[in-house]
Order: C-alpha cells, then sequence, then structure tokens
C-alpha cells in the first residue's frame, strides 16, 4: 500500500475553528448553525460521518491523529470522517471527509448504519459508511500522521482509539457487515 502526504495544491481549508456546523436537536433534526469552536465550547448535538475502509484481506485502515488535533490529539481513529457542515448532507460528508483525510475518490460508499455517540462532552449523531478500497492513500497532513491496516479484532485491542470511532465499528460488526465479503 502506497502512503503519500497531503498534495500541496489541495485547496485551502477554511479555518477551522470558523466553519459552521450543522447543529441538531435531541431527535437529529436541523436547528441551525454554529461555528466549530462554539460547537466544542457549548457541547451542541451535531452530527458526524464515520467512513470504515477496509481492504480485499478484511483489514480496516487505522489513522494516527496528528498532535494538533483539537479532539483526542495523537489518538487513533477506526474511521475516516468527521463533522457535517451546516446545510451539507451527511453522504456528501463522508465524500467529502473519505477525500480530504485519505485521499480516496470515486469509490462507492455504502451506508450502513446510525448511532448516538454521547459522551466526554460530545454530542453526536454518527452516520457510519463502509468502503472497500486496495488502492494509495494521500494522507491530509493536517489531520492524519500515519495509516495502516490491521484486522478488525487487532484494530479494537489497539489502546488510544477515539472512542466514537471504536462505537462506530463495534456496531458495524454487530451487523455482521464487518467480516462479509465484499460485493
Amino acid at each position: 500500500m502506497t502512503v503519500q502526504p497531503s498534495q500541496a495544491d489541495a485547496p485551502p481549508e477554511p479555518f477551522i475553528a470558523d466553519e459552521q456546523i450543522q447543529l441538531v436537536d435531541t431527535r437529529n433534526r436541523p436547528c441551525g448553525s454554529a461555528p466549530r469552536a462554539a460547537m466544542r465550547r457549548f457541547r451542541f448535538w451535531h452530527r458526524a460521518t464515520y467512513i470504515v475502509v477496509r481492504n480485499a484481506r478484511g483489514e480496516l485502515c487505522v489513522q494516527r491523529r496528528t498532535l494538533t488535533k483539537e479532539v483526542f490529539p495523537g489518538g487513533l481513529d477506526l474511521a475516516a470522517g468527521g463533522v457535517v457542515g451546516a446545510g451539507e448532507a451527511v453522504h456528501v460528508a463522508a465524500r467529502r471527509e473519505l477525500a480530504e483525510e485519505l485521499g480516496i475518490r470515486g469509490v462507492p460508499l455504502r451506508h450502513a448504519l446510525e448511532f448516538v455517540h454521547a459522551e466526554r462532552g460530545n454530542h453526536i449523531f454518527g452516520s457510519v459508511f463502509l468502503v472497500d478500497h486496495d488502492g494509495p492513500l494521500t494522507l491530509q497532513a493536517e489531520e492524519v500522521a500515519d495509516a495502516f491496516w490491521l484486522a478488525p479484532d487487532e484494530a479494537l485491542a489497539l489502546e488510544g482509539i477515539t472512542p466514537d470511532t471504536r462505537q462506530a465499528v463495534e456496531a458495524l460488526r454487530a451487523t455482521g457487515e464487518l467480516e462479509a465479503g465484499r460485493p
């Protein structure tokens, strides 16, 4: 697997604290937007995407977060993804995050499930997608320090996994779809 640093010609990201995030109520109904910094500070309910990337051997792509990430710096993610922008559809956000973080474009995303994550001040309605990918990865230098492949059991046994991506993968595993054969 070839892992390349992100391209210098990528479009510049908006200042992350000013990014407008879609807020939702406790029933996942849109109820406005707020800058990312306010969403974090006031612990607003919001939506996020989780894209579990699986290779032909059934291994998961595990990403180490950069030390500059605002939440869980240096932690391990079992899925690509992130918060949904104001007015953005969840599947559009999933495609955007997958392209930004791992450079994966033009592959079918399969919506797998929805879950609620409410701990450590995070209030998230999560949408989990599954993608099969054996091509190269292009890591977003600002967010992903490293990426490697592990079997699901090995990945889930790691220390330092972000709690929301652990919950997403455990929920996906419970459906049986994680270990199911590729289409």
